[in-house]
């Protein structure tokens, strides 16, 4: 099985911390972040990760090296000449995902208990080109999924009410609102939709919002999921009680 972590962000939410280190190998616990992904990857059966890098690149390149890439095979893509957020990263990556086998992709700053094993066979036999990783967790930014077919519809921000896709109108009674988690699966049938305007640097989830009236994007509901963003100091701590 294969997974890609997006490592390539600047982390400027964790300044000064990353004055001198990339956001991936700030640790928790003593265990820097990318670590933490790879192996609770590797725990779940993936035998082959590509990691995009941006960001002190270097740094993740001689950390990789010096733990033999944790027993798995590990690729780079390499965006130090440009760093090309989530959806251009996902598009630079498309030649390490040739064949039919989805893909899983996972932010690095991201720490969950959820058994990324089920959300890829569900995903697997679904008709899905995307499974997006999703629960009720609390947030002020929400994707919308229609309540008939369990599709990507939309998003809103409930503080501004502001939506999208443009002229997108939110239903209380058609749509099911979730928090995203940063956590997807990804079959190549997707990639054909992002031929054309989609080039250079973009994002994964506008992309998504853009698409969703064609593409089937569709939403795995985590129960009961305990995650944290840790791209940010003061969840660093909670995180540390967490997964202690």
């Amino acid at each position: 099985m294969k997974a890609m972590i997006f490592a390539a962000g600047l982390g400027t939410r964790l300044k000064p911390l990353t004055d001198r280190i990339p956001k991936a190998l700030v640790p928790v616990n003593g265990i820097p972040m990318l670590q933490h992904v790879i192996l609770k990857l590797k725990q779940a059966g993936f035998t082959e990760i590509v990691i995009n890098i941006h960001h002190f690149g270097e740094q993740i390149i001689s950390f990789l090296q010096a733990h033999q890439n944790f027993g798995i095979t590990v690729r780079i893509s390499d965006e130090r000449e440009e760093l090309l957020d989530t959806g251009g990263g996902i598009k630079k990556a498309i030649p390490f995902f040739s064949g039919n086998e989805p893909f899983l992709v996972h932010n690095v700053d991201i720490l969950s208990d959820t058994d990324l094993k089920d959300l890829y066979d569900y995903h697997r036999q679904s008709t899905n080109d995307a499974t997006l990783l999703v629960s009720q967790r609390e947030t002020s930014r929400y994707l919308l999924f229609d309540k008939d077919n369990a599709r990507l519809c939309g998003w809103i921000n409930k503080q501004t009410l502001q939506t999208k896709p443009n002229g997108f109108v939110y239903h209380p009674e058609q749509h099911e609102a979730y928090a995203f988690s940063g956590i997807h699966v990804i079959s190549p049938s997707l990639f054909r939709y992002m031929d054309g305007h989609w080039t250079g640097k973009f994002s994964i989830t506008d992309f998504y919002l853009q698409t969703c009236k064609e593409a089937r994007i569709g939403g795995y509901i985590a129960q009961n999921l305990h995650l944290i963003d840790i791209g940010k100091p003061e969840t660093l701590a909670q995180a540390e009680k967490l997964f202690e």
